[in-house]
C-alpha cells in the first residue's frame, strides 16, 4: 500500500505555495525591464560579480565525457527514486533575516551549499540520473487499449537510478528580495548561468548559486552521474512567467506597453529554453496558477487554467506528459482509489505521469486509465531537521544541514 502524504505534510506544502503565490500575479513592466536588461548584460558578458563571468573558462569543461562502452549495463527493475527541490537559497543572510518569509524558506528550501552536498552524496552512494520521461511509456495492450508500462531501464552495473525534479522554477517576485537568484541566462560560452544581485546590490552571474546551474556544473565534472545525459524536470507555473522572464498575461489590466514588454520577455526566454533542452532538462506542468486540484476548484476553473498553461507556458517549452500537483493535492481528493472527472480531464489533455509528494518514492500504474501516479521525496529544511532516517539512503542530514546560517529552530535527531 502506498504511504499517503500526511495532513501535516500537505499543510506545510500549502503554506509554501501560499507564500510563493503571495507575490504579484500581474505582468510587471519593471520586472520585465530588469529581465531584458539582465539578458542583454549576459550576452555582452558585462557584470560586477563575485564569481566567474558568463564568458570565462570554468575548468569543468576539461572533464572527459562518459564512455558508454566502458561500463557493464544491467537491467533495473526496482524502485526509481525521485527527489524534488524548490529553488535553492543563494544568499542565506538575505533569506534568513528574520522577516515574515524566513521560516517558510527555512522549512521548504535548501541552500546552494547544502544542495551541492546532497548531489555529492547521491553520487557517492551510486545514484545516476535518469529522465522521468524515460521511466514509463505509453503503449497498447492486446485489446488495443492505451496503457502505461514501466520501461526497460538499464544502468551501469552497481548504480541506482534517480529522478530529480524542481518545483516553481519561475523566480517569483518575493524570492528576488530574499536571497534567491533572479533568472537563468545563456552565457557566451553557451552554458547556462544564473543572474541575480548579491546582498550589496551588485549584479552577479554565477554557476554556483542556482539549482540548475549547480547540477549542470556537477555533471560536467562528473559525467558518469548522468550516463544518459539527463538532468532534471522543471515544474513550471505560469502566473509570474517562467525561468525569471515575465511572459505571463494579466486579465485584470493589460496595456499595449505591457504586451510589448511581454513579447520581449518571450523572445528573451526562448534561447534559455533551448539551452536547457540541449543540456538534458525537461519540463512539466505545475498548473498555471498553482491551483488546487483536490476539489476546491470547479471543472471550469481547472479547464481554464490548463488551457492557459498550454497557451503561455507549453507554447514556449513544448508539450509535456508530466503534471506536478500543486500543494501535493491529488485530483478529486484521491487519485489512488478512484479516477474522478478532474483526473480524467487532465489525462485527456496529454498528461500521463502525475506526481505528488510523500514519504517514499512510490509509483502506481493505474489500471482503468492510461496514467501513472507517483510520490516524490522532498529534501528541504523540514526533512533535514526532522526526517534524517528516511533520507539516509541518499545523504545524512547531519552532514548536509548548515545550522550556522539557518534560523535557530532545532533538530529532532541526536548530535
Amino acid at each position: 500500500m502506498m504511504r499517503r502524504c500526511t495532513c501535516i505534510l500537505l499543510a506545510l506544502l500549502t503554506l509554501l505555495s501560499l507564500t510563493a503565490c503571495g507575490g504579484t500575479k500581474s505582468g510587471s513592466a519593471s520586472a520585465g525591464s530588469l529581465s531584458s536588461s539582465a539578458a542583454d548584460s549576459a550576452a555582452s558578458g558585462s557584470s560586477a560579480q563575485e564569481t566567474a563571468s558568463p564568458t570565462s573558462h570554468s575548468g569543468d569543461e576539461d572533464a572527459q565525457p562518459f564512455d558508454k562502452n566502458s561500463v557493464t549495463w544491467t537491467d533495473w527493475t526496482g524502485v526509481v527514486e525521485h527527489l524534488f527541490f524548490h529553488p535553492v537559497v543563494a544568499y542565506p543572510e538575505l533569506a534568513f533575516d528574520g522577516d515574515a518569509q524566513a521560516n517558510g524558506i527555512d522549512d521548504y528550501m535548501v541552500t546552494a551549499d547544502e544542495y551541492l552536498k546532497i548531489l555529492q552524496s547521491c553520487y557517492d552512494k551510486g545514484y545516476v540520473l535518469v529522465d522521468i520521461n524515460q521511466v514509463w511509456n505509453e503503449t497498447t495492450d492486446a485489446s488495443g487499449k492505451a496503457v502505461m508500462v514501466r520501461s526497460e531501464l538499464k544502468v551501469p552495473e552497481g548504480k541506482k537510478p534517480l529522478v530529480l525534479s524542481f518545483d516553481d522554477v519561475n523566480y517569483y517576485p518575493y524570492m528576488l528580495e530574499n536571497g534567491f537568484t533572479y533568472k537563468l541566462v545563456v552565457g557566451d560560452n553557451g552554458q547556462l548561468w544564473s543572474y541575480g544581485k548579491d546582498p550589496q546590490g551588485n549584479d552577479v552571474y554565477s554557476q554556483d548559486l542556482d539549482a540548475v546551474t549547480i547540477l549542470d556544473k556537477f555533471c560536467r565534472a562528473h559525467p558518469d552521474f548522468s550516463p544518459y545525459g539527463a538532468r532534471g524536470c522543471l515544474s513550471l507555473t505560469g502566473y509570474c512567467g517562467i525561468l525569471g522572464y515575465r511572459t505571463q498575461t494579466d486579465t485584470k489590466s493589460w496595456t499595449d506597453a505591457q504586451e510589448a514588454n511581454r513579447q520581449k520577455e518571450i523572445e528573451a526566454v526562448k534561447p534559455v529554453v533551448a539551452a536547457l533542452k540541449a543540456e538534458g532538462w525537461t519540463f512539466g506542468s505545475h498548473t498555471w496558477g498553482h491551483i488546487r486540484l483536490g476539489g476546491s476548484k470547479s471543472m471550469a476553473e481547472i479547464q481554464a487554467d490548463t488551457q492557459r498553461w498550454a497557451n503561455e507556458v507549453g507554447s514556449l517549452v513544448g508539450p509535456t506528459k508530466i503534471l506536478f500537483y500543486p500543494h501535493g493535492e491529488r485530483p478529486d481528493g484521491d487519485d489512488w482509489k478512484k479516477t474522478g472527472p478532474i483526473f480524467k480531464y487532465l489525462q485527456s489533455q496529454g498528461f500521463r505521469v502525475f506526481c505528488s509528494v510523500g514519504t517514499e518514492s512510490f509509483s502506481y500504474i493505474k489500471k482503468d486509465i492510461c496514467a501513472v501516479i507517483c510520490d516524490r521525496l522532498h529534501p528541504d529544511g523540514t526533512t533535514l531537521r526532522h526526517s534524517r532516517d528516511r533520507y539516509l539512503q541518499f545523504y545524512d542530514a547531519k552532514d548536509i544541514i548548515d545550522l550556522k546560517v539557518r534560523p535557530d529552530r532545532g533538530v529532532s535527531w541526536a548530535n
